[in-house]
């Protein structure tokens, strides 16, 4: 046998046995540098909010571009889902999209889909509050799996809850209208208020900052209303509300398709009742897909916000994180092309957040996440988001501590804007000290309407032109 023939063999058993002691290894911490990342994403494809599927997938899709070297399949249609993407070599795989419809059944029944039937390791989503109630139980139950919030607002998956394993990197419903009571107390004069709301879980926490913030600095709440989520017609609702020359204004807590058709409900009932100075409410007097229909009717109106500044805010950051994501998309069915609008969305945005939230905590761990994925859950505790719209850290209940907005919307021939009035900063799910992981979730008649000290009141920071005072 030759010299060469004899090394030729001695390199293939040597190859040989490097080849079996990797494996032997793999098999040993049941894990390989190529094992992939299972993800399933939820959210709402029907119902109140199914206009904002694809905003919510297409953020989810669009960190997952920016952060782990992703590519979207198709840039006009986020479902198509993506190629590519890997954390320390292990391929990012989304498994599946699941499609609710803001009821809390049909999640769990799409998150045992993408998480028992299609294997995947760590759940995104949900849209909505009674769904996320919902998915958080499951997350108990499920201690070995990782679940990250979608967009979902309400307050008890992170406060009454809170399981270990449950992530959220957006505010709560409660969270988001920090400041607009104050507002609303100070610029317009209001004292007594009326406030009509989704009855469910999302409604009850949106409403219950508003509430809070109102009560906090001695305005009244009077009356609240709960019509049911997805009602139709909403004549009888606005007609439990008091006249308007009994109350200075509404706080209108009404979403998805419900917002519009409740508006022009009350317009009817008590005619004059929907202008500027006479209504004020929550995220979705803003929100891309109603703020097109309700602007014109409340032209001038202060509004609580989603997380993220309106369309004039124009810090550096802000301006390149929206070129980054047109690279990404060129538009979003329902949506139309992607622009400051589409990219201020705060479905989009929080998907986004999650998704990177995710790359970062899988970074942290170098895509290790067999044979249990505690330390990725560890991981995603510490994780801090320096985004364009201000930072963003977890409490120890996992749940996000963020800066804030509030807004006017504007209608004018042939446009419609959403100009951002104030910034608060650093606002927690304890909302000042009002909640507690002891007390009883919102609902109807949580929180009580109370006069208390709460932290930014009087030290909200104007914003003016785009820009933070």
């Amino acid at each position: 046998m030759s010299h060469r023939v004899r090394l030729g063999l001695l390199i293939a058993v040597v190859m040989a046995v490097l080849a079996a002691a990797t494996v032997a290894m793999a098999s040993s911490s049941g894990n390989s540098a190529a094992s992939p990342i299972k993800i399933g994403i939820l959210s709402d494809c029907q119902g109140a909010f199914g206009a904002q599927y694809d905003a919510d997938l297409g953020g989810a899709i669009a960190a997952f571009v920016q952060y782990a070297g992703a590519k979207a399949k198709d840039a006009t249609d986020p479902s198509k889902g993506m190629t590519g993407g890997a954390v320390a070599g292990h391929p990012l795989q989304i498994v599946g999209f699941g499609c609710s419809n803001d009821n809390a059944q049909r999640a769990i029944n799409e998150t045992k889909r993408l998480v028992e039937q299609l294997g995947a390791d760590i759940l995104i989503g949900p849209l909505s509050g009674d769904e996320a109630v919902a998915v958080a139980h499951y997350a108990q139950q499920h201690p070995k799996k990782t679940f990250i919030n979608g967009t979902a607002g309400s307050q008890d998956p992170t406060l009454q809850i809170a399981p270990k394993n449950f992530f959220r990197y957006n505010g709560d419903g409660a969270q988001w209208n920090a400041g607009i009571g104050d507002l609303l107390y100070h610029k317009l004069h209001w004292r007594k208020a009326a406030i009509i709301m989704d009855d469910y879980s999302f409604g009850w926490t949106s409403a219950a900052g508003i509430i809070a913030d109102f009560c906090a600095v001695g305005g009244q709440i009077v009356k609240r209303v709960f019509p049911p989520l997805n009602t139709t017609d909403y004549s009888s609702y606005v007609r439990q509300l008091p006249a308007p020359n009994k109350v200075d204004g509404y706080f209108w807590v009404v979403g998805g398709t419900g917002t519009v058709a409740s508006l022009k409900a009350m317009q009817q009932a008590y005619p004059g009742s929907v202008s500027k100075t006479k209504i004020s409410g929550n995220l979705f007097l803003e929100v891309t897909g109603n703020f097109q229909q309700v602007a014109p009717l409340i032209s001038g109106a202060y509004t609580g916000g989603f997380g993220t500044p309106g369309t004039d805010y124009k810090a550096p950051a802000a301006l390149a994180y929206v070129a980054q994501q047109e690279k990404i998309w060129k538009s979003l069915p329902q949506l139309g092309a992607m622009n400051t609008a589409n990219a201020y969305n705060g479905f989009y945005f929080n998907y986004y957040k999650a998704a990177w939230a995710l790359v970062k905590g899988l970074t942290a761990v170098k895509g290790s996440i067999t044979p249990s994925q505690v330390p990725l859950q560890q991981a995603l505790g510490k994780v801090v988001l320096n985004t364009p719209f201000g930072t963003v850290k977890l409490d120890k209940n996992r749940q996000a501590i963020e800066g804030e907005w509030s807004y006017q919307v504007f209608a004018q021939p042939g446009k419609t804007q959403v100009s951002t009035v104030q910034y608060i900063p650093n606002v927690d799910q304890s909302f000042g000290g009002t909640f507690k992981h002891t007390s009883p979730p919102p609902g109807r008649t949580q929180p009580p309407c109370t006069k208390r000290s709460l932290p930014w009141v009087g030290k909200e920071k104007p914003v003016v032109n785009g820009v933070i005072k």
